[in-house]
């Protein structure tokens, strides 16, 4: 189950760079870089931090399968895909509720600290679509006002306290996954968005 969510995560991640290449009208090269970049780049940063290195898609070959067979398959069926309403947040927002229960149970497995785990699931959900907003020339989701991170944390926690209950795993990581996507969902439809800091001193300067 651990290795078809991260597989899913995989797909979902690639799909919503693929997407953004697109509409930014980017070469092959640079459609499948950043297909590369949004799969991987969390992932590689959680490796690093934990000392797994070589990071995991250079140790398995089938992640750059994966990617580039999602790739591919993504830009033939742009047009269908665009059929589904924002469909790059759409599968962003898949990416960053599979990926979170990655980075967590990866931490498990190292037998860290709960809350070092939930961090590990954040960076791993979020920092591959850091990557590619930069590359893009986009502010990344997550430095805006948008629930992004926070629904991962949330989603972590979640996570925690149903192991506490003794459920069956599949059906733990089944609910915070969905926790993440829906809290994700929400937030978007009803606008729902973190307080600004800046919004007094904004109002007094103009």
């Amino acid at each position: 189950m651990f290795y078809i969510i991260d597989i899913l995560g995989t797909i979902s991640f690639a799909i919503s760079g693929v997407l953004i290449a697109l509409n930014k009208r980017m070469d092959a090269f640079g459609i499948i870089i950043i297909a590369f970049v949004t799969a991987t780049g969390g992932g590689m940063l959680r490796d690093i931090l934990i000392g797994n290195t070589p990071v995991s898609w250079m140790k398995n070959m089938t992640y750059v399968y994966v990617i580039v067979a999602t790739t591919i398959i993504a830009v033939f069926i742009k047009r269908k895909i665009d059929y589904l309403k924002t469909p790059m947040f759409l599968f962003d927002t898949i990416g960053i509720g599979l990926y979170t229960l990655v980075g967590i149970q990866k931490g498990i497995n190292l037998g860290l600290h709960p809350i070092i785990c939930i961090s590990l699931g954040t960076m791993t959900a979020c920092f591959g679509g850091v990557l590619r907003d930069i590359l893009c020339n986009q502010i990344p989701v997550i430095f805006r006002k948008e629930i992004y991170a926070t629904a991962c944390i949330i989603g972590g926690f979640s996570f925690f306290l149903l192991r506490k209950l003794q459920l069956e795993s599949n059906l733990i990581y089944l609910i915070s996954g969905m926790i993440i996507i829906i809290i994700r969902l929400l937030a978007v439809r009803f606008k729902i968005s973190l307080p600004n800091v800046y919004k007094d001193e904004v109002e007094e300067v103009n």
